[in-house]
């Protein structure tokens, strides 16, 4: 769990481990990791919401060491990252601006890193670039990473944020009921309009989490609590609750500037 100032939560002590009555209490910890488990028996959708647009080609990390790439499309990583960029380090300053705000999505060999749009797509996990070296023409992020797997640069983009938030919300209900996400609160009919009535056979959405990075939040979404009411818009009136973190985590990555949405449905 994070936030901007002291990262707390509301946790049973992990004393509790102990056999002690008396030290099983809850309170307000700080640190820690919060989420979420949910049985077999209980159904749930998940959507992975990105932030980030591709700013040059998908590409294929075709040498590395360890979380440094040492080629890309079996060139100089360094020099492909140079071209994508548009920049020259014979003029730091403006290589430095544009290299610090610039990220990393890379994918599974397998897997397509962006979708039908030209965005990225869930598979995708965003990391840091840590560091360049010009004697190896290396680039090195904040990941592991293997020969095989695709990539992209990118940048932070604020209205592909708020479109995918809202995709990702379309997506769910559609999922879950294609007649409402179709017809979304209202039908228009020449006599005027009535709102959409659920249809019986398809489940319903009992609840929502959602859990948001830390680096997005109201401000980037254009004010206070924009980005919780941009979810709460798309998924209707449903009990609705998240948190901020230092890392999302959907299926078996960990992702960085995504907002993850899991609902779970009434059968």
């Amino acid at each position: 769990t994070l936030s901007r100032s002291l990262p707390v939560q509301f946790a049973w002590s992990g004393r509790d481990l102990v056999k002690d009555d008396e030290a099983t209490t809850i309170g307000v910890y700080q640190g820690g990791l919060s989420g979420v488990a949910f049985g077999e028996q209980i159904s749930i959708v998940n959507r992975v919401s990105q932030g980030c647009r591709p700013i040059g080609p998908t590409r294929t990390i075709t040498a590395c060491d360890d979380h440094i790439i040492l080629e890309i499309d079996h060139h100089p990583a360094l020099e492909i990252l140079l071209q994508d960029l548009e920049i020259d380090l014979q003029k730091p300053q403006a290589a430095m601006l544009k290299l610090r705000s610039t990220l990393v999505g890379v994918t599974q060999p397998q897997s397509a890193i962006v979708n039908k749009s030209g965005e990225f797509g869930e598979s995708a996990w965003i990391r840091h670039i840590i560091g360049i070296d010009p004697s190896r023409k290396a680039v090195a992020i904040t990941d592991q990473v293997k020969v095989g797997e695709k990539m992209a640069f990118c940048q932070r983009n604020q209205a592909i944020a708020r479109a995918d938030l809202l995709r990702i919300g379309a997506e769910i209900r559609e999922t879950l009921d294609p007649f409402l996400a179709l017809n979304s609160d209202l039908i228009l009919t020449a006599a005027g309009a009535f709102p959409v009535q659920p249809t019986q056979k398809e489940p319903q959405i009992a609840g929502a989490i959602y859990i948001s990075c830390s680096g997005r939040g109201g401000a980037y979404f254009g004010g206070p609590s924009a980005e919780l009411q941009l979810v709460a818009r798309a998924l209707g009136d449903v009990p609705l609750v998240g948190f901020f973190a230092a890392g999302e985590i959907a299926h078996q990555n960990i992702h960085a500037y995504t907002g993850i949405l899991t609902v779970f449905t009434n059968h």
